[in-house]
């Protein structure tokens, strides 16, 4: 009996609480119909009173709208007493990039032991005469927000900062302490020389080859000369660069006509201004070490083309716990044109039509995946486990190369493929490859320039290089120009002359190098070697 009567308590209340309930909602009803109704219903087929968008807002005053000042986007360039070029563009925004850049680079080492490039990269932002240490230094840049950074390629030197614009005069005169006057004490020489072993051994361990792969083919197309001299310093040379060959070498190529200082973000003027002061009027390290006038000696070659090849028998490492299986790389290349050659752009054009990248990219057309590469090579060969185009371009000449990676057992169709695709470079354009290729690379370089540094260096390196820089605009009209038979006419050039290769892993089945050049002479007149069979284990 007590179990009912609890029921019929629980029953009594639920009732009770239903009731609550239904009459809650008849006062929020009862409350929503008090509202008072506006005088004039809205018509039916207007959701608000407000005027439709078709149609300018009334009692407010005509929009004025912002408009693109060529002056604004204009490269100003000064050339100083002792013929130092100081080049700056205006930016908006409360920061900005400055830098040094410097016509200096492992291709001017012929004279020296290779490597003090990859040496100076670890003692960039170092001790000088006015910063004691490394550490004050960048407790300097921090008071402005600032960072900096050094990095080298075959032909060039940049050593840049980014902080507030209102810090400028301060990160001007690190700039010019950190170039013109390092200290290059012996712990710092003898801190960067266990840096660079440290990174020869971690390149050694690791599975990524481009950075080794660069080095041999560039020394395979120039062979011990300019370009072919090594970025990475040789291990014979670890111990043999001290602080007297490192300090000549600055001597003879952080000249003043070799060198370009940049900014964008701030006023011209007052740029000038403490380049002149910190740059001109302060006298380098290596003035004060040296007596009577003092000629420097660098080297003026031009960079001579070879071909050839460049192989390194080796166990590639592999990632741990992957599942992928160890690979030997391939490289290809062919002698381009140098960045002030009328060809240039149609190079680069073509480029972006081979593309490439790993067999396990993700993307849609803007990532390149209707590229030739991708379309012709990835897509159609298993095996394949990356081919990727390059275009390197210098003063004087380039390299345009693919590089490709599969397993040991599959290196002769690999290579192969890749020379016949280079090959097939001089065939037919279709229309609508070529107008991909275009806009993309004309979006690639807007995208690129929206970011302050690489506007920062692309003044640097024009001007180092031109004595002026020219607008994107410019480069934008010129892509646009390029017509199939451009690219077919570049491709051509290219093929006419012998090519260079470059082979790392297990190179049992690395085909020969006329076998090679013979594949890339074109399908029609050449020996093709044996069918690729798709198949095969």
């Amino acid at each position: 009996m007590s179990h009912v009567t609890d029921m019929k308590v629980i029953l009594s209340r639920l009732y009770s609480l239903k009731n609550g309930l239904s009459s809650i909602r008849i006062n929020a009803r009862n409350f929503s119909n008090n509202i008072s109704k506006p005088s004039q219903l809205l018509q039916k087929e207007s959701v608000t009173p407000l005027p439709p968008l078709s149609e300018p807002m009334p009692n407010l005053p005509p929009v004025v709208y912002a408009s693109a000042k060529s002056e604004e986007y204009t490269t100003e360039v000064t050339v100083l007493s002792n013929g130092l070029r100081v080049a700056s563009e205006k930016k908006f925004g409360q920061f900005c990039t400055a830098g040094v850049v410097l016509d200096s680079g492992p291709r001017y080492e012929v004279a020296y032991p290779n490597g003090i490039c990859h040496f100076l990269e670890k003692l960039s932002f170092g001790a000088t005469n006015k910063f004691p240490s490394r550490d004050v230094m960048l407790r300097e840049l921090e008071r402005h927000g600032g960072i900096c950074d050094c990095q080298g390629s075959r032909d060039t030197t940049v050593y840049a900062t980014s902080a507030d614009s209102r810090g400028l005069e301060a990160i001007t005169q690190v700039l010019a302490e950190v170039t013109l006057r390092p200290q290059l004490t012996p712990e710092e020489v003898e801190a960067a020389r266990q840096a660079v072993a440290f990174e020869l051994e971690t390149l050694a361990m690791r599975p990524e080859q481009e950075t080794i792969l660069m080095d041999m083919i560039h020394s395979a197309a120039y062979r011990e000369n300019t370009l072919g001299l090594p970025k990475i310093c040789p291990s014979g040379n670890v111990n043999k660069i001290d602080r007297n060959i490192i300090m000549n070498y600055l001597q003879n190529h952080y000249t003043p006509d070799r060198m370009v200082v940049a900014a964008v973000g701030v006023e011209h003027e007052k740029f000038v201004e403490y380049v002149q002061k910190y740059f001109v009027d302060t006298k380098p390290t290596w003035h004060s070490e040296s007596s009577g006038e003092f000629k420097p000696l660098t080297d003026k070659s031009i960079a001579q083309y070879t071909g050839g090849i460049e192989q390194e028998e080796c166990e590639i490492p592999l990632y741990p716990g992957s599942d992928l299986p160890e690979l030997s790389h391939i490289v290809i290349g062919l002698e381009s044109c140098s960045h002030g050659d009328p060809d240039f752009v149609a190079t680069c054009v073509l480029n972006m039509m081979m593309g490439g990248g790993g067999s396990f990219s993700a993307g849609g057309p803007g990532k390149g995946m209707y590229t030739r590469l991708y379309t012709n090579v990835l897509n159609r060969y298993h095996w394949m486990f990356n081919a990727t185009a390059y275009n390197h371009a210098y003063g004087d000449t380039g390299l345009f190369c693919v590089h490709a990676a599969s397993p040991p057992a599959r290196l002769y169709d690999t290579t192969l493929v890749i020379a016949r695709e280079l090959a097939a470079m001089a065939g037919k354009v279709g229309e609508n490859e070529l107008r991909r290729a275009k806009t993309q690379l004309q979006s690639m370089l807007l995208m690129n320039l929206e970011a302050r540094p690489v506007v920062f260096e692309d003044v640097g390196r024009q001007v180092l290089a031109t004595g002026k820089r020219k607008p994107p605009s410019f480069f934008i009209n010129e892509i646009e120009k390029i017509t199939a038979e451009d690219i077919v006419r570049v491709a051509k050039r290219m093929l006419s002359n012998k090519p260079a290769v470059a082979a790392r892993g297990k190179l049992a089945h690395l085909p020969s190098f006329d076998e090679i050049q013979a594949n890339m002479i074109g399908s029609n007149t050449a020996p093709q070697g044996r069918r690729l069979n798709l198949f095969r284990a």
